[in-house]
């Protein structure tokens, strides 16, 4: 999709999501032919003309100043990372799109390597770029993905994804109690990535086949939520162990890669469960240490 498009889009569908009493804008009982605010209330909130925003919106209108977007994200009520989000929209539609091109398989750096060991005591998973699953320890795999083969990670064309799995596995999607605030954080974490990587063609491919496998997917990805979820909460329905809620946590390693780890509470019952998990699958891995070797695929 072209980016003047896709900046269009991000605009169109926020200023469609703000409803003009809530920002103290008088209706006077009149029904409106499109929801949400029109062109010219949002104009006059962020102190831009109509004819301008207007041009932005059709993608007619390049350079954007950062005061200026920032002034239309305030009037947008977005929050910090939607309004970053908006800024590697407006520089891509300005600067234009390159030649997409697809890169080559991600691989976990040496450093990123040593962490993962270090933290075998708990579930931790490395994700690249597009949620592709680059490695996992012991219990990562055992929490995240026990129905698969935990030597996947290790194959650059088989290499799990975690987007693909929570719209498109059945087994994922059952770990989550509350699987929509799940697939909601899935898909704001996409749209981010999918603004300050244009080109990506993979990603693009990634959420092409994503919107014609899931409705719900689609549905998401049209609202434009943009979501950066460093850490979260979720109630985990594990079939070996049972019930256990988990803290996972985003930790940034840099070329889009991170590492998402999974705790606990401590002395709680799902740390208990947790531990009941780790000596549950410990057999089975005995002999194998997947996911941990530095630059593998």
């Amino acid at each position: 999709m072209n980016a003047k498009v896709r900046l269009g889009e991000f605009l169109q569908t926020r200023r469609s999501q703000l409803q003009p009493e809530d920002l103290g804008i008088p209706g006077y009982g009149e029904r409106r032919r499109v929801p949400g605010l029109r062109r010219e209330e949002l104009a006059s909130l962020a102190g831009v003309s109509v004819s301008y925003y207007t041009r932005l919106e059709q993608g007619q209108s390049l350079n954007a100043s950062p005061q200026v977007l920032d002034a239309i994200a305030r009037a947008l009520r977005l929050e910090e990372a939607e309004r970053l989000h908006l800024h590697d929209l407006a520089r891509s539609s300005a600067t234009g799109s390159g030649r997409g091109r697809r890169p080559a398989p991600e691989r976990v750096t040496e450093a990123t390597g040593q962490l993962l060991e270090a933290l075998a005591h708990v579930p931790a998973i490395v994700t690249g770029r597009r949620s592709d699953v680059l490695a996992w320890n012991r219990l990562g795999h055992a929490l995240f993905a026990g129905h698969l083969d935990p030597a996947a990670q290790d194959r650059p064309a088989e290499r799990p994804n975690m987007a693909r799995l929570v719209f498109l596995d059945a087994h994922t999607r059952d770990l989550y109690a509350d699987w929509p605030a799940k697939a909601r954080a899935v898909v704001g974490n996409l749209r981010l990535v999918a603004g300050r990587h244009p080109d990506d063609t993979a990603l693009h491919a990634l959420v092409g086949e994503l919107s014609a496998k899931s409705a719900e997917f689609a549905s998401m990805w049209a609202d434009h939520r943009v979501t950066a979820c460093a850490v979260a909460t979720y109630e985990m329905r594990h079939p070996l162990v049972g019930p256990l809620t988990v803290t996972q946590q985003t930790l940034g390693q840099g070329q889009g890669q991170n590492i998402v780890v999974a705790t606990t509470e401590a002395d709680s019952p799902s740390r208990t469960t947790l531990t009941l998990l780790a000596q549950v699958v410990s057999p089975q891995h005995e002999q194998a240490r997947p996911g941990i070797r530095a630059n593998s695929g």
